[in-house]
């Protein structure tokens, strides 16, 4: 049973309707106080949605500042921590959901809804609800899934390893990758993020659609609209033929935004819109679109500290981390190192047709005691550079080959001399010598350098790095 709170009446008999019509029941309640009547006395209620104002002096106040609705919402949750709620409230009092979502709602959507919209978020709520209780769990649908740490997935398969530390992730993805729910994947780079978002698409119903990846950090804010929405022949300048948007392209399956953090707050907000209402607008066409794609999202920055300082934007953040999956540093789990070196030692083998190498047992504790600034991809190009100086003439490795290769030296004449010394090469060579240095790493890269990882990613794609 779905309720639903609010005090238009027209409002709460057209969402009646439209829920009946999808073969929900529903009950409704015109105030807070009837609301929890119902929450008390009603153990069939699976779903609340809610209005956060209402006009009524008999109950909390006449105001209309959201207060009496993130009073009604912590007192479901009192009552009934296991229901979700989706709040419903106008665009511009987006910043009311966001206090809502902070409160322990599940979601939010803006009025007036779309139907198609209104009916997948509560399709989502209730099949991440299914789960959560089928899988034992009593907390609220917005728990960080905690599982058995024994569960393991066939996505430890189709990497090729099973890692100790991640039985959690892939138990967590199963069980969110069959609904449309937003995820957030954290952690630093080099940790995988990547493969945890195919492995949700893979594992979804979008399975047989598109997997689209999108590297925000190489965006420019000038550049956003078209890289995402696509544009017309002759929208702008340098617009010379049509392009079809990322969204576009993904329609049906899977979106995969990579570095949100660096998206400048501009964009952010057009981003919004469109989780938001699922439209966009083409540049240079006036005609709205619509689009069906799930959105995973993927970043090393802390957002939460991002949102203090004002950098990223609070309804942005909490649209897209209604399921987070954090994937902790190789210096964190360092009881996976063993298979991952197996596993890379086998495919650098197979790769470049050597005979079988083993690691031994001290060349493994050795390994153990790096930190791994770049975390698996880190690891996985020292075992691969091992490989290729010492095998075949050994079939087994110990701490001192790897040791040669574990911070490799950057010899003087990389850089330029002479007439070749322009500054664009100096500046090519730096950012070569700085990237072989931390392995990859770009954020250690940028940090280092002084700029910005979008303005790095710009400078890699200028000189072809």
């Amino acid at each position: 049973m779905i309720l639903v709170v609010d005090d238009d009446k027209s409002i709460r008999l057209s969402l009646k309707l439209i829920l009946e019509r999808n073969e929900y029941e529903v009950a409704l309640a015109e105030e807070p106080k009837e609301a929890i009547r119902i929450i008390r006395d009603t153990p069939a209620v699976e779903l609340v949605l809610m209005d956060m104002n209402y006009s009524h002096e008999s109950y909390y106040t006449s105001s209309t500042d959201g207060e009496e609705g993130l009073t009604l919402l912590k007192q479901i949750k009192v009552f009934r921590p296991d229901v979700p709620c989706i709040l419903m409230t106008a665009w511009g009092s987006i910043d009311l959901a966001v206090r809502g979502m902070r409160a322990g709602a599940f979601d939010f959507i803006t009025k007036p809804w779309d139907n198609g919209v209104l009916l997948e978020r509560i399709e989502t709520a209730k099949e991440i609800q299914n789960s959560s209780q089928r899988s034992g769990g009593t907390k609220s649908i917005n728990s960080k899934f905690k599982v058995n740490p024994g569960t393991t997935s066939s996505e430890a398969e189709k990497l090729g390893v099973r890692l100790p530390s991640l039985s959690n992730i892939y138990a967590t993805v199963s069980r969110v990758a069959p609904t449309n729910a937003p995820v957030l994947i954290t952690g630093e780079s080099g940790t995988g993020k990547e493969l945890i978002a195919e492995a949700i698409h893979r594992q979804s119903r979008r399975a047989n659609g598109p997997f689209v990846k999108v590297n925000l950090g190489g965006i420019s804010s000038s550049l956003f609209e078209s890289e995402m929405f696509g544009h017309k022949k002759g929208s702008f300048t340098d617009a010379i033929s049509d392009r079809v948007g990322r969204f576009e392209l993904a329609e049906g399956g899977t979106i995969f935004l990579d570095e949100i953090g660096e998206l400048s707050l501009t964009s952010q907000v057009k981003l919004l819109r469109v989780l938001q209402d699922q439209t966009y607008e083409v540049l240079g066409d006036s005609h709205t679109r619509r689009t069906d794609v799930r959105v995973i999202c993927a970043t090393n920055a802390d957002l939460r500290q991002m949102v203090k300082e004002h950098t990223f934007r609070e309804d942005l953040f909490f649209r897209i981390n209604l399921i987070n999956l954090h994937l902790p540093p190789l210096r964190e789990r360092r009881k996976d190192i063993p298979p991952l070196v197996e596993h890379f030692l086998r495919e650098a083998c197979l790769a470049n047709k050597i005979s079988s190498v083993t690691a031994s047992d001290d060349a493994i504790a050795y390994l153990q005691t790096l930190t791994f600034p770049g975390n698996i991809r880190e690891l996985k190009n020292l075992v691969e550079r091992t490989v290729l100086m010492h095998a075949p003439a050994t079939s087994q490795l110990i701490p001192a080959d790897f040791a040669s290769h574990s911070a490799p030296a950057v010899a003087p004449s990389v850089f330029p001399e002479g007439p070749s010394a322009t500054l664009d090469n100096l500046e090519r060579a730096a950012i070569a010598v700085c990237i072989q240095k931390h392995s990859g790493n770009l954020s250690l890269v940028a940090k280092e350098l002084g700029i910005s990882r979008g303005a790095l990613y710009r400078k890699i794609e200028k000189h072809g790095l």
